[in-house]
């Protein structure tokens, strides 16, 4: 498994009955996670003193405990700062376990000794964006929700890259790819992070398991002769990493070469000494 060491302001302080104990900065949140599937474990203190709380609805959604936490307040990852919030579906507007591929990748622009266009698909808040910026990067930032948008352009400024170069597009990720392809714009590397499951301003359903193959053949078509890395990153319980290294491996390896690899991410836990699986990731780079 792969995961993020490297945080001071954000610890997985303990899991246990389907939620997660965490310390963002100062605050202290109870959220629900359905890979914690033990039970009766909850050592940690803080659980009975959490500023916050994220309690699932029967019906669906869910809500979050009445506190006294601001709107939103700032942690930081190195050179980086982020603002995060208590937001729907139990979000926070960042999901740590991606730092370790924030590291991955960060070292190779930095060391690839040539200007490196990426392209962010699906790029949320902008942790991938921001990160890939500060190691030097040229960053195109597309995700159909404006409101995304607008605070990776706040996380941009909060590490010092208000002046960077990055493109923020707000438009459906497929449409866009196909845009790029017409107008003959490529780039170095690509990180792709889809949702589960989606739907589009006129109905149009995206189920990962059917839609990544095809999204992922569109977009190897924006690549340079010579592209950098490949990313993408699944948050779908039941499909294997090694699913979606298979497709890149079809797609990148018979054209550029390199290698594959493939695993989960995580987030070790402070109270035992463990790692929560948060997910999967896909790799290709030009080695």
């Amino acid at each position: 498994m792969w995961a993020a060491l490297n945080w001071k302001d954000y610890t997985l302080l303990d899991c246990s009955d389907g939620q997660r104990l965490e310390k963002w900065g100062e605050y202290t949140l109870i959220r629900p996670d359905p890979q914690v599937i033990w039970k009766d474990r909850r050592k940690h203190p803080a659980w009975k003193k959490a500023d916050a709380s994220y309690t699932r609805s029967h019906t669906g959604g869910g809500s979050w405990s009445e506190s006294a936490l601001p709107e939103e307040w700032k942690i930081g990852y190195g050179e980086l700062t982020f603002s995060v919030k208590t937001m729907g579906f139990k979000h926070t507007g960042l999901f740590p376990e991606q730092a370790v591929n924030w590291d991955w990748f960060s070292e190779l622009i930095r060391s690839a000794g040539r200007p490196i266009r990426v392209l962010n698909l699906f790029a949320y808040t902008g942790g991938a964006t921001v990160a890939a910026a500060k190691a030097g990067a040229e960053v195109t930032h597309v995700d159909a929700a404006k409101g995304m948008v607008l605070r990776a352009r706040e996380n941009a400024a909060l590490s010092g890259l208000s002046d960077a170069k990055i493109h923020y597009v707000t438009e459906d990720c497929k449409k866009f790819v196909e845009r790029e392809i017409r107008r003959g714009n490529r780039y170095d590397a690509v990180i792709m992070d889809p949702p589960s499951y989606g739907r589009g301003p006129k109905g149009e359903m995206w189920k990962l398991e059917e839609n990544i193959d095809e999204l992922v053949r569109l977009t190897v078509s924006v690549l340079t002769e010579k592209p950098l890395f490949f990313l993408i990153n699944s948050y779908t319980t039941g499909l294997s990493p090694s699913a979606v290294a298979y497709i890149l491996r079809e797609e990148m390896i018979p054209r550029f070469g390199g290698s594959v690899s493939a695993d989960e991410i995580g987030l070790p836990v402070s109270q035992t000494g463990g790692v929560l699986p948060c997910g999967s990731s896909a790799r290709w780079e030009n080695k």
